[in-house]
């Protein structure tokens, strides 16, 4: 389980290598996303709170990445964080997003990135629920629900 100073550690010293990388030109990401996805996505945009579809979507599944459908987070570790995104305690493994520092809009955060694309996801703060005290807190238009890959089965 990561810990709120393991993500710090990786937004200051670097991220777990991914399984697998993608890259693609901004002209291949807008093909194939809609306006909206490639904003949040590849320009690290925010969608208006509580807008996104999978805000209060609670079905089982697995959260995967829209530009590269990579796992990102299972439903088992999603909770209502009433912040107006959908909010996780847990990306699905350890090197699924990439963590960085963040001082935009004259704050310090720590940005998640899809480690396999680095697709704008959202942001991570310590005041999630226990055991890990880590509330991923990510854009609806950044993922998308896979029901077909349930959570034990």
């Amino acid at each position: 389980m990561l810990t709120w100073k393991e993500i710090i550690n990786f937004s200051v010293k670097g991220n777990p290598t991914p399984d697998r990388r993608v890259v693609k030109s901004d002209d291949e990401w807008r093909a194939q996303l809609t306006p909206e996805q490639f904003r949040i996505t590849r320009q690290k945009g925010t969608e208006a709170p509580h807008s996104g579809a999978l805000c209060s979507i609670h079905d089982e599944g697995q959260y995967n990445c829209v530009c590269c459908n990579a796992p990102l987070f299972d439903s088992t570790i999603k909770f209502s964080s009433s912040s107006g995104w959908p909010s996780f305690t847990q990306p699905i493994k350890e090197n699924a997003i990439k963590h960085e520092k963040d001082s935009s809009f004259g704050m310090v955060r720590v940005e998640v990135m899809c480690n396999t694309c680095d697709g704008h996801l959202g942001h991570v703060f310590p005041d999630g629920p226990e055991p890990s005290g880590l509330r991923y807190c990510i854009n609806s238009e950044s993922m998308q629900l896979n029901k077909e890959v349930a959570h034990g089965k």
